[in-house]
């Protein structure tokens, strides 16, 4: 999933769950290439940092990677990371997205697309 820093999905990839994350990232990246011409730095989780390179050369954009702190063990925010976090959260409120209930990976993304609007449209009216 890429959101924004407001937690607005631009672009979302559901895959099979034999497909590693990091590998899905490019083709997700792929996705958005030429749509988001101000698009210039992605924070990611640490598993990404494979693509890094790859997104620079590829796309232009500087991939980031937020790190745990080096000997800490406990539960720590970490600046940035939160940001997709509270998306997943937001959409697991919502009962059909909460389990697995889909055949097909385009249903998926659709009842997301759909999960997410419904809540740009609550958050649009109650400001």
């Amino acid at each position: 999933m890429l959101v924004d820093t407001l937690g607005l999905i631009w672009s979302l990839l559901v895959t099979a769950g034999d497909v590693q994350d990091r590998d899905a990232a490019k083709t997700l990246l792929e996705k958005v290439k030429g749509t988001l011409p101000r698009l210039m730095v992605i924070w990611a989780d640490g598993a990404y940092a494979s693509v890094a390179d790859w997104a620079k050369s590829c796309c232009g954009w500087l991939l980031t990677t937020i790190l745990r702190p080096v000997g800490i063990r406990a539960f720590v925010v970490l600046p940035k990371r939160w940001i997709v976090e509270r998306t997943f959260a937001w959409l697991g409120k919502y009962r059909r997205l909460s389990k697995d209930y889909e055949a097909s990976t385009r249903s998926s993304e659709t009842w997301i697309y759909i999960a997410a609007i419904h809540r740009m449209a609550r958050i649009s009216v109650l400001e």
